[in-house]
């Protein structure tokens, strides 16, 4: 989990931009980031796909306050509230905007454009109706900051017993990645959002590093089948909490807002 999900990006500048605290093109930058373009298709009073500047401008004029983040998985709609056709391509997906104070979610269509040896990223976001209810098992930050030190213990101690943790030139390169994006002083979420939440996505990233790792680093010490499985076992819950933490982070631009009123 070394870069932050698209959908993480456009809900944290969008909700930068939609404070005041980032200009349209600054937000629209950040969002891009590496790839080569975003559009935005299916917006209510638009023919066709629009660019970003756009869009979060539309959005704003229907009654847009705030963006939320979904992070759904099978058996988990994570940020989701429906309705089922949303759900089934945020799941897709495996992840969405969801919007507040207007009934609309993007879901994100990832596809590579140009000819070989030259491919690009394009994002096409299809922005769909959506239920307004309470997003699905998103905690506040206090519980995912608890959630994700409990978590990452837990699994750490698993992982160190069957000997997979943090060995090998996989997991030496995956480390050596982190430190360098951390060295670099990349700014996590946007203007405008509480300390806690940037703390909380930081370790949930640290987390996901550590699965990430894992997972990469084949069977390590887990040579026998209940080995395996124990290192399965343990990493799929700390996965679900550092899903839950970076939702919660991402999120809590909105729930301050909602404290607020």
């Amino acid at each position: 989990m070394l870069s932050e999900p698209r959908s993480g990006l456009l809900a944290a500048w969008g909700n930068a931009l939609l404070a005041g605290l980032v200009s349209p093109d600054e937000a629209a930058l950040a969002i891009v980031g590496e790839d080569a373009v975003h559009r935005v298709e299916g917006l209510p009073g638009e023919a066709g796909p629009v660019g970003l500047t756009l869009a979060l401008g539309r959005l704003r004029s229907l009654g847009v306050t705030g963006f939320r983040v979904a992070l759904p998985a099978p058996g988990h709609p994570l940020g989701l509230s429906g309705p089922p056709e949303f759900n089934a391509r945020a799941l897709e997906a495996e992840e969405a905007v969801v919007a507040f104070g207007a009934p609309y979610g993007l879901v994100p269509e990832v596809r590579e454009a140009g000819p070989e040896g030259d491919l690009h990223i394009e994002v096409v976001w299809r922005c769909l109706p959506v239920r307004e209810a309470p997003p699905a098992d998103v905690p506040s930050l206090s519980e995912a900051e608890r959630e994700l030190a409990e978590g990452l213990r837990d699994a750490t101690a698993v992982l160190s017993r069957l000997d997979v943790a943090g060995s090998g030139p996989v997991a030496e390169a995956a480390v050596d990645a982190y430190r360098a994006r951390a060295e670099r002083g990349r700014e996590v979420l946007a203007p405008g959002y509480p300390p806690r939440a940037v703390r909380v996505l930081e370790l949930a990233q640290r987390v996901g590093l550590l699965i990430s790792v894992a997972y990469g680093n084949g069977h390590g010490g887990a040579v026998s089948a209940s080995e395996i499985a124990a290192r399965s076992e343990a990493l799929r819950p700390v996965e679900r909490v550092a899903r839950r933490a970076q939702v919660a982070a991402y999120n809590a631009y909105v729930e301050e807002r909602e404290r607020e009123r």
